[in-house]
């Protein structure tokens, strides 16, 4: 009777312990199954496929986790303009208590005011502020509202490569078709090669335009390779968008960084050109001020409606006191402009001995440069150094990336690969080279080389 009575109490036990393995498992399955759903349900938009993080977003997290020097981003390590800084100050503290509240959505009167005056003295035209200027957030944002506000689905953008990462998801999104062409080095004159090597082929580039070529996304001086286009260059280009009538998105942002003899031509004054441009420029890029994201957008009102459309029902309205202190930096500079003391002019004049030593060391070590006429980055072949570096220590698909990764965790110098600025079927055009910035302090420009010949040593 005992023995039956603790047999029954056993499978009794072992019924409910075998009943909660079940429920517990059928629970995991259907949260499996709603997870699954979940998931399906809210992946990325079709229009967002295939969309991956970018190259900024891997390399700021590489560098903050390995800590190298870091000559990868494009900002100033060394303080803005002192002027600049003491205006956005001077509003953050003063008794206008209204700067701190929401300004004009496209965008302040004040500043608006001051890009109108700038621009229609550098295009030649008078710039109306409330119709002709649009302010953003950053010149992201302007890119932005330009690409959405005027790509329909199937219009074929032309984009030049290298091009600023961002030119082709913003298409893309758009319903947008990018059609790449891209820049080749021609036999390189006697001496350094320059970015000035790097050109266009008439042919290939007509190629591109039909009835379907909505937009060509030019950007001049251009990141990453720091060329600068020439009045020929751009005239070809002109040409063709009045032949097909296809509008100019003209990326301006290194406007003011152009090192002598190279001359910055806005394509917007070419003949038949103001029609069908828009230009695009940054507060970030031209006062060394790139935390403050802010950007513009100015051309014909008849195209800047379209970016006005997107930019109110996404943005609205950018940071007031921002807006506020960067037109008292532009009407500090309108005053003094042209002269020496104008931050337009001494910025590539501060930055040219940086190049110029960057150059040098990059050389020294075995890497061969490209001399930028214009920006803050250097473009190198790293190619003879190949069989120093292990490159199958890292996974990438790309040469460049896994060189650059090997840098950042063996050689604590890190810059950015330039395949992340050319479409698929060309990546192969730049896996020998790397990017670095220069628009640092002289002290880890210094460290920079030290580094470098370091390894160099070590390699013997």
């Amino acid at each position: 009777m005992i023995f039956t009575r603790s047999v029954g109490k056993y499978i009794l036990k072992l019924h409910k312990t075998t009943n909660r393995v079940y429920c517990c498992s059928r629970n995991i399955t259907v949260i499996q199954n709603k997870m699954s759903d979940i998931e399906k349900k809210f992946c990325l938009p079709k229009r967002y496929e295939g969309s991956e993080k970018s190259v900024w977003v891997e390399y700021i997290q590489l560098a903050l986790e390995y800590k190298p020097l870091n000559l990868g981003q494009g900002f100033p390590d060394y303080p803005a303009p002192k002027y600049v800084i003491d205006a956005l100050s001077e509003v953050a503290s003063g008794e206008n208590y209204m700067i701190h509240q929401y300004t004009r959505g496209f965008g302040h009167p004040r500043l608006v005011a001051a890009l109108s005056k700038l621009y229609s003295k550098l295009i030649g035209r008078e710039i109306n502020p409330q119709t002709e200027i649009l302010t953003t957030l950053g010149a992201y944002e302007a890119l932005f509202s330009a690409i959405t506000g005027h790509v329909d689905d199937g219009d074929e953008v032309i984009i030049i490569e290298p091009f600023f990462d961002c030119y082709e998801p913003m298409v893309k999104y758009a319903g947008g078709v990018p059609r790449f062409i891209p820049l080749r080095m021609k036999n390189a004159s006697e001496g350094l090669p320059s970015s000035a090597d790097w050109v266009l082929d008439q042919k290939e580039l007509e190629s591109l335009f039909n009835s379907k070529t909505k937009m060509i996304i030019l950007n001049t001086p251009n990141n990453p390779l720091g060329k600068v286009f020439t009045e020929k260059e751009l005239t070809q280009i002109s040409d063709l968008c009045k032949k097909w009538n296809v509008l100019c998105i003209s990326d301006e942002v290194y406007e003011w960084i152009v090192y002598k003899p190279n001359k910055h031509i806005r394509i917007a004054t070419l003949p038949g050109m103001w029609e069908r441009t828009i230009t695009i420029g940054s507060a970030g890029k031209t006062f060394s001020v790139t935390g403050w994201k802010l950007g513009w957008a100015y051309g014909p009102a008849n195209l800047m409606v379209n970016l006005q459309m997107i930019h109110q029902n996404c943005v609205y309205t950018g940071c007031t006191p921002v807006q506020e202190a960067t037109a008292i930096a532009f009407e500090k500079e309108l005053k003094r402009f042209g002269s020496d003391e104008c931050y337009f002019v001494s910025i590539a004049q501060e930055l040219l001995p940086k190049r110029d030593y960057m150059t040098q060391f990059l050389r020294d070590v075995g890497m061969k440069p490209i001399v930028p006429e214009g920006g803050y980055f250097m473009i190198a072949d790293w190619s003879p150094l190949e069989s120093e570096v292990d490159l199958t220590s890292e996974t990438d698909r790309y040469k460049d990336y896994r060189f650059t990764k090997w840098m950042t965790k063996n050689i604590g110098l890190q810059g950015i690969p330039p395949t992340a600025f050319y479409s698929t079927p060309n990546k192969h055009l730049a896996e020998s080279l790397v990017r670095y910035c220069f628009i640092k302090k002289d002290e880890n420009l210094e460290k920079a080389a030290e580094i470098l010949q370091k390894w160099k040593t070590n390699r013997k």
